[in-house]
Parts: C-alpha cells; structure tokens; sequence
C-alpha cells in the first residue's frame, strides 16, 4: 500500500499539458502528413529525396497524440469490461458471490465493514478540507507545487512517513491512532493541493466521477465471487511496476515529445485502470480479512491477547486507489478542458 503513495505525486501540470498538446499536435499531423513543422515535407518535395527520421528523432520528436488517442480507446475499452462484469456476476453467473454470502455473517463482520468505509469516508472529507486550507497557504503551495527533485522526495518522505506511523499505532490506543490517521490524512491533502490549479469546475466533476467509479466497482466486487479478484495480485503488481517507471520518466522527458507523450499516456490512463483493478482486489481483500480477523466471540475459556480489528489500517489501501482514480479523473478532464478553450 504504501508504494502506492508515490503515484499521488504526479507532475500535474506538465502532464496536463502533454493532453492539452494533443489537439493541436494532431492537427498539425494530418495537415503536414505526419511531420508537425511542415518542413521536412517541403524539403523532400522540392528535392525529390526520401528521408526518414531516425528512432531517436521520433521518440524524441514531436507527438501526434496517437498515445493519448490510445489511451483513450483502452479506457474505453475497460469501462466495457466493467459492465460486463457487472453484468455477469449480477445477473448470469451461479457462484456464490460476496452479496450471498452476507446473509450469514455475524454482526461483528457487518460492523467491521461499515466502519472501516466510515473511516473511508472520514479520510476523504479530511483530505479535501486539508486540500483546500493549504490551497490558501503561499508557503505550503510553493513546497508542494515545487518541480524539483528535492520537493518530489521530501513530500514522498512526509507521506510515507505520516503513513507508516499510523499504521504502527495499535487501534486500541484510541486517541493516538487517531490523531496519526489524521495527521496522515492532513498531509495527503497538502500534498494534493496543487490540483485547486484546476478550478471548482472540473475538481466537483471529477469527485462525482469518481464516486461513480467507485460505486460500481464496489458493486462487481461485491457481486462476483469471493475471491475471484484476489489472484489478480501478480498482474497488478506488473501493472504497477510499469506505470511505476513511466511516472519517473515524465520527470526528464517532455509531454510534448512524442516518447514523453507515451509515457504521460501510461501514467494517466493507464494508471486509471490500474488503479481500477487495485480497488476490486482491495475490496475484496477488505472483506476476507473481516471474516477471518479472530473475535473473541470464537474463544470460550482461557485468556487470549486477540488484537482489535483495525478499520483504520483495513481502509488505507482503498482511500489510496479513490485518489489515484480521482488524481487521473482531474488530468483528463483539466487537459481536455484546456482544450476546449483553445
């Protein structure tokens, strides 16, 4: 879980940018024959010689958009799968799913579950209040919204930091777990400030996208089979290593380049469907460990050191997949907004 608090720091701007510069790029590709400047076409024109460009001029060379084009079309492509899973595991398929199995949970199970998304939704309302404080702080924006290495690092450092602390904390030290889950929820929110670049506007749209989203994956994972999204964990941690290196990547290649625009595809669409994926495994997992967390209900004699379930912890893998989601939501719809204005 933690490493997925290095895909929360995103370059917004840059990478807003690369799908801002796929319209015009596109444009510039189908009027010139593929060659943005025009010049090379003119060239060969007048002089009746055929010059290709070498791989390194074309990774380095000005996109066409054809990556965000893509990515566009595998997301589409995911959204399709998504219903149909709905579908399938609602409507046609015979195993036992989660929704069935409901019926005979204990209470103790019911009442882990709709803590740990009260804590969920405890940890999104403390993000987006600290998001919107530190918005109003010049000091807190100039360190956030930095582009350096060493801004990159130390806001990684703090959220890593902030996060492995209040997962240490035993949830029956009630007032210390507490303030460690909000410390780390407030430091989230900072860290996501630079996104109120965007305008209210696009961050309202974006939140109910996201919810939608959120909904209706919950929705297939509860519907489908038990399990049947837990032996997703090997791909999902390839998909994450790729997305992963993509993300360093945009950090020393330019979206406007046409391998800097693959890798901004990756990172953005992409890790929306990775990020996806992530949150039919959390779900489920979420669900198996509040069956099998020992109660003390199950022991009868003798005196045992059962350890409380944590909600808390049982929530931080969810509440990280919602805002990768919501992050990549915000760069889709901030590029194609600017688009629009163009």
């Amino acid at each position: 879980m933690l490493s997925r608090l290095t895909m929360t720091v995103p370059k917004m701007v840059t990478l807003t940018s690369g799908v801002r510069y796929f319209a015009s790029s596109t444009v510039k590709s189908a009027r010139y024959g593929g060659n943005p400047t025009g010049f090379g076409s003119r060239i060969n024109q007048g002089f009746g010689v055929k010059t290709g460009p070498t791989l390194k001029e074309r990774l380095l060379g000005p996109t066409t958009g054809k990556p965000f084009l893509y990515g566009t079309y595998a997301l589409a492509g995911a959204s399709v799968f998504g219903v149909a899973a709905l579908m399938y595991y609602g409507l046609i398929s015979k195993e036992q799913s989660i929704l069935q199995k409901s019926a005979i949970w204990p209470t103790y199970v019911r009442e882990r579950i709709s803590s740990t998304y009260t804590y969920l939704a405890g940890s999104i309302a403390l993000t987006a209040v600290s998001g919107v404080a530190a918005s109003r702080s010049p000091a807190l924006m100039r360190l956030t919204a930095g582009g350096g290495l060493m801004s990159l690092f130390g806001t990684m450092a703090v959220m890593i930091g902030t996060g492995m602390l209040a997962r240490s904390i035993d949830y029956d030290s009630t007032l210390v777990k507490h303030l460690a889950w909000a410390l780390h929820c407030g430091v989230m929110g900072a860290v996501l400030a630079p996104l109120c670049f965007m305008g209210g506007p696009i961050l309202t749209r974006a939140a109910w996208y996201t919810a939608g989203i959120v909904g209706g994956l919950s929705a297939t994972a509860i519907t489908a089979p038990s399990e049947k999204f837990l032996m997703m964990s090997g791909p999902l941690a390839m998909g994450f290593g790729v997305v992963f290196m993509a993300n360093i990547g945009t950090f020393f290649l330019p979206p406007g380049s046409a391998l800097g625009a693959s890798l901004a595809s990756v990172v953005i669409y992409g890790g929306l469907i990775l990020f996806s994926a992530f949150l039919l495994y959390d779900t489920q997992r979420l669900v198996k460990q509040a069956e099998n967390h020992p109660h003390k209900s199950q022991f009868y004699g003798g005196e045992y050191q059962i350890r409380t379930f944590d909600p808390i912890n049982a929530q931080m893998s969810i509440y990280m997949d919602v805002l990768n989601i919501f992050i990549r939501l915000v760069m889709i719809m901030g590029g194609m907004n600017g688009n629009k204005r163009k």
